[in-house]
C-alpha cells in the first residue's frame, strides 16, 4: 500500500499554534477538522490544506476526541470536562452528554469519569463513548443521549478494558475499542457482548474504520519505559489491518521521530473517501514539554498513498 507525507499541508494563520493537534475528523467534503489544545480548538481546513474558520474559543477544558455524524454534526470529547458535546458545523451546541466538571466515581461504571472517543453507529445512530482514563468502561446511548446500556470493567481479560481509549464502528455497526494499556483492540456487537480482538499492536491510541475499503487504521503511541527507549519498531507508528486484523501495511519509522512521514505520538486518525490519511499527534504531552527548553513538535500530519 504505502504512504507519503504531505509536507506542510495545513497551514495556521500566523501566529495561530495547535500546541498539540489530539484528533482529526473528516466531513462528507473532505474538509478536515482538527481538534487541538491551541487558543482555537477546533481548526477546519479544506482538503487542499486551506485555512477556513475555527471555533470553540473558551468553550473546552481539555480536547481529547472528535467524531463527524453522516450529518456533519461534531461529537467532541472533552476529558476533564467530563462531557461528550455534539456540535454544528460551525459550532453551534446542540446536545451535552454527562455533567460538566463533574466526574464520575473512579471506575464505578457509571459515566463519566474522563471520556475519551465517541463512535456513532451507522444503523441505529446509537452513540458509543470509550470513558477512559477514569473508568475502564464503555457506554451506549441513543441519538438523543439517553443512558441505554454499559459494559466493561478494568482488568486484562476479554471484555475488560485498561484505558479504553478510542472507538469505532463498521458498517455492520460491530464496536472496535483500542484498549491502550492492553495493547489490543477488543471487538464487540452491539450490545456489548465480545466477539474477538486485534493483537499485535503497541499502545493502541487513535482508531479509524474505513468502512469502504474494509481496513481498520490504528495509532500506536510509542513505549513510555526507559527500558525500551532503544527497542526499534515499537509503536509511532499507524498499523493498517485487515477486519480480521491481519496486517496489511505500517507508517511510520523504526522509532520516533520528526522526519515527514515519522511520528511522535499518534493520538487520533482518520482517513477521507480518496484514502488519503491524517494523524493527529500528542507530541507536546509526549516529548515537547520535557524538553530544554520545552518547544512545539509538529502534531498533524497529512499522508496520502504513495
Amino acid at each position: 500500500m504505502g504512504f507519503r507525507a504531505i509536507e506542510s499541508w495545513g497551514r495556521l494563520p500566523d501566529g495561530w499554534s495547535f500546541v498539540e493537534a489530539t484528533s482529526v475528523a473528516v466531513d462528507a467534503r473532505d474538509n478536515a477538522y482538527v481538534f487541538n489544545r491551541g487558543e482555537h480548538p477546533v481548526i477546519v481546513f479544506d482538503r487542499e490544506g486551506t485555512f477556513l474558520r475555527s471555533w470553540g474559543e473558551g468553550v473546552f477544558r481539555r480536547p481529547h476526541g472528535i467524531t463527524i455524524g453522516p450529518d456533519d454534526t461534531l461529537w467532541l470529547t472533552d476529558d476533564l470536562h467530563h462531557t461528550i458535546r455534539q456540535f454544528t458545523a460551525d459550532g453551534k451546541l446542540l446536545l451535552t452528554i454527562g455533567n460538566p466538571d463533574q466526574a464520575s466515581t473512579l471506575h464505578g461504571g457509571k459515566p463519566f469519569n474522563r471520556p475519551t472517543h465517541v463512535a456513532l453507529c451507522p444503523r441505529t445512530g446509537n452513540v458509543y463513548i470509550s470513558d477512559g482514563y477514569g473508568n475502564s468502561h464503555v457506554h451506549k446511548f441513543d441519538p438523543k443521549g439517553r443512558h441505554l446500556h454499559s459494559w466493561g470493567g478494568p482488568g486484562t481479560d476479554p471484555g475488560r478494558f485498561n484505558i479504553p481509549h478510542n472507538i469505532a464502528t463498521d458498517r455492520e455497526g460491530l464496536v472496535y475499542v483500542a484498549d491502550r494499556e492492553n495493547s489490543r483492540v477488543q471487538i464487540f456487537d452491539g450490545e456489548g457482548r465480545y466477539l474477538a480482538q486485534w493483537n499485535n499492536l503497541h499502545r493502541p491510541c487513535g482508531l479509524h474504520i474505513d468502512r469502504a475499503a474494509g481496513l481498520g487504521y490504528v495509532g500506536e503511541l510509542p513505549s513510555h519505559l526507559p527500558v525500551n527507549a532503544e527497542v526499534p519498531n515499537i509503536g509511532a507508528r499507524v498499523s493498517v489491518v485487515s477486519m480480521k486484523g491481519d496486517l496489511v501495511d505500517r507508517v511510520g519509522g523504526t522509532f520516533r521521530g520528526e522526519k515527514p512521514g515519522e511520528f511522535i505520538a499518534p493520538h487520533g486518525c482518520v482517513v477521507d473517501s480518496r484514502g488519503d490519511l491524517y494523524v493527529a499527534e500528542v507530541s507536546w504531552t509526549a516529548q515537547g514539554k520535557d524538553e530544554k527548553p520545552p518547544r512545539e513538535i509538529r502534531s498533524l500530519q497529512k499522508l496520502t498513498r504513495a
